[in-house]
């Protein structure tokens, strides 16, 4: 039996990670409650040296081996798990090569050393000195955002420097709940000396890549042998195309075009350093000019993908993340689902509101009932006001995640729009003040 201990494991994921089947056993176990490390507790997370002596805490308390230590959540997990794995003995990828990656503006600066027509104009951008706007370099538009975030968490598009002006309060109110748990963990790090003024209470702003299709690599370096198992298409939507409405998996790019992405994700990670740890890459590519552009890197693999793995291939791609976690190779199934397509749907409004019904245990396993395969997350409870969830994009606010199979894309849509009606979501939009 190997006993891997889960960061913020819940009832859904564990369903998920219980699917995993081979020669051994498998007891996953919480390590740190859900609450505490990925719905926001409070004003910021807490402290990576809390988080250490308390897994120290845990793991003395277990009467049994600990093997492993895995996470598929973004931050702290992110920060939190390689930490756990230095200072236990663990598997898990070298921590100046996470730091390479988490931190946007040192990633970007390594990344242009390699792939120099991949990557965008990028600037670092301090939002606390007098005037940020007047130490802006880019050609308007662009895109600022802190340079550890995510799920879009203080993105915004920048048309004009009115626009940066306005939206520098909040950047500043904000940008401590993940630019304190980065400062931490570079503490472990040696900084260059072009980064080590640049910290997580900085900004990257990057001239905008979001044009024709975007997808995400999902691979792996371990020992050598560089693997991308699976590539997901990202499909956005709303108000600057800032948002995900579905993430679709296979990819439905050309293969040449895969192949460059995958070659381009080979030269970054191998540049980079990083290993023994899972990645996903997000790539966009201009059908019109044939160009391809690299977004960003995550430390992680993408816990939006993992059913969409499971029922294409056959399993979860938390297997992939479990094994390097034991420090092996990870096996993983090609195309042994039930479905040849599959797809992740985001629930999302673009106005405030209150959420005035969500649907029912008995609305969803109805859903079930009728397509066996799906899975409907609830992410907002009803009576909640939208304009007031936790860390949401800039432009849009997500209720929900619905999951589901299909043997052809217009079938795969066809029952979404039908799910929809099943759960029977409903805002009330907030009245407007007359002026």
């Amino acid at each position: 039996m190997k006993n891997i201990f889960v960061m913020g494991l819940d009832a859904f994921h564990l369903e998920l990670l219980e699917t995993i089947r081979g020669p051994e056993q498998y007891a996953f176990l919480p390590l740190f409650d859900f609450n505490r490390v990925v719905h926001l507790p409070g004003e910021e997370y807490p402290s990576l040296e809390s988080l250490l002596r308390e897994a120290h805490e845990t793991f003395e308390r277990f009467s049994g081996s600990v093997d492993a230590v895995m996470g598929y959540w973004d931050l702290p997990t992110t920060l939190a798990v390689p930490l756990i794995a230095e200072r236990f003995g663990l598997s898990g990828a070298p921590l100046e090569a996470v730091a390479r990656c988490e931190h946007k503006y040192w990633s970007r600066t390594l990344q242009k050393e390699v792939l120099p027509d991949m990557i965008p104009a990028f600037q670092a951008v301090d939002p606390f000195t007098d005037d940020p706007v007047a130490g802006i370099e880019l050609e308007y538009p662009f895109w600022i955002k802190p340079v550890k975030a995510h799920s879009s968490y203080l993105g915004f598009y920048i048309d004009r420097p009115e626009t940066l002006r306005r939206h520098l309060p909040e950047i500043r109110a904000g940008i401590g709940i993940m630019g304190r748990p980065l400062n931490e963990f570079l503490a472990n790090v040696t900084l260059p000396p072009e980064i080590e003024g640049v910290g997580g209470f900085h900004c990257i702003a990057e001239e905008i890549v979001s044009r024709g299709f975007q997808c995400t690599l999902e691979g792996y370096l371990h020992e050598g042998e560089f693997v991308v198992y699976g590539v997901v298409d990202s499909i956005r939507s709303g108000r600057h195309r800032s948002c995900f409405a579905r993430y679709q998996y296979p990819s439905k790019l050309p293969r040449n075009v895969r192949a460059r992405m995958i070659d381009a994700a080979e030269r970054v990670i191998d540049h980079l350093g990083y290993r023994d740890a899972p990645f996903n890459i997000e790539f966009y590519w201009d059908p019109d000019t044939d160009h391809i552009s690299l977004l960003e890197i995550n430390t992680r693999i993408s816990k939006s993908h993992s059913p969409l793995f499971l029922m294409v291939d056959g399993a979860t791609n938390q297997k992939v993340t479990m094994d390097l976690a034991l420090g092996q190779a990870p096996v993983f199934p090609h195309r042994e689902g039930a479905h040849r397509i599959a797809g992740k749907f985001m629930l999302r409004y673009f106005e405030d509101g209150i959420l005035e019904r969500v649907p029912t245990d008995d609305d969803i396993r109805r859903v079930q009932k009728k397509y066996p395969e799906a899975r409907v997350r609830r992410l907002a409870a009803q009576g909640s006001r939208l304009g007031e969830l936790a860390l949401q994009d800039s432009y849009s606010f997500e209720v929900a995640e619905i999951f589901l199979g299909a043997d052809r894309q217009k079938a795969l849509l066809d029952k979404y729009h039908d799910v929809l009606g099943m759960l029977d979501f409903r805002v009330r939009p907030l009245e407007r003040k007359r002026a």
